[in-house]
């Protein structure tokens, strides 16, 4: 599994759309194609880097040369003040990310918190209970969008022909 780094493949990421949500996390997909990851890599190594290059204009397929499945945690300073919350979150993200990798589509995923876990419930930053409450929203998150990844990657299908008839 690889890490999303850069702004712009989390950007890309995110734009690909929610997938599953659960009461504090939501996942976001962004599908990559193995064709046009191939090709994207080919343009890179040819691709004019620096000021003066348009990545915008290759599209998010090249911000992913390499196949696999990518993975990213984002958890704001909004939804968990401390740092030590925000880590402990990052870990089991990437922790249950890494046990569902071979059930994931080759895609881009980004794993957000979307609102706070209770102070008053959670008294410590990285308690015992916090990280169970985070594992099992993780796990029911994950195993969600594996459920319903294979209708959303089955193939189309094809357009009935109307009959023709001769004038």
């Amino acid at each position: 599994m690889h890490r999303l780094k850069t702004r712009p493949q989390f950007q890309a990421a995110m734009a690909g759309g929610t997938v599953s949500r659960t009461a504090h996390f939501a996942l976001h997909r962004l599908a990559l194609d193995a064709n046009s990851t191939a090709v994207a890599s080919q343009a890179a190594a040819v691709a004019p880097t620096g000021p003066g290059s348009l990545p915008h204009t290759q599209g998010p397929q090249a911000l992913f040369v390499v196949q696999g499945v990518w993975m990213g945690a984002m958890v704001p300073k909004r939804w968990a003040r401390r740092a030590v919350t925000r880590n402990t979150i990052k870990r089991q993200i990437y922790t249950v990310g890494a046990t569902f990798e071979a059930r994931l589509p080759q895609a881009a995923h980004v794993v957000r918190l979307r609102s706070a876990f209770d102070r008053k419930q959670f008294l410590s930053a990285t308690s015992d209970q916090l990280k169970q409450a985070v594992r099992a929203e993780l796990l029911q998150l994950f195993g969600y969008a594996t459920r319903h990844s294979g209708a959303a990657v089955a193939a189309p299908v094809p357009p009935v022909a109307e009959p023709v008839t001769a004038p």
